[in-house]
């Protein structure tokens, strides 16, 4: 999947997570963490991301994850609207990821 605009998905509500998605311009992965709970769970937050865009073929990604204590199938739906939304995805195929 190719990131062609900016795309957002999520809330800063309590139990959610606001994620922003754009390419990459040095055609790499970053993802900038910010949590309530990054002490604790920061590095299983980030592997979920990482597994997440790599289900998704997304190679050149900057990621800001922006989490208040979402869970992670939460974090997932934000994941992927925002990537879908990002590459100007219209249709989605939720049951084939």
């Amino acid at each position: 999947m190719e990131l062609i605009h900016t795309g957002k998905a999520g809330t800063l509500e309590s139990s959610d997570v606001l994620i922003s998605v754009k390419t990459h311009p040095e055609n790499k992965i970053e993802i900038k963490l910010k949590s309530i709970v990054e002490k604790r769970f920061g590095r299983h937050i980030e592997k979920l991301v990482r597994d997440i865009l790599d289900e998704m073929q997304v190679s050149s990604a900057l990621v800001d994850v922006d989490d208040r204590s979402a869970l992670d199938c939460v974090i997932r739906a934000r994941l992927e609207t925002a990537l879908y939304r990002g590459a100007g995805v219209q249709t989605y195929h939720w049951e084939e990821l």
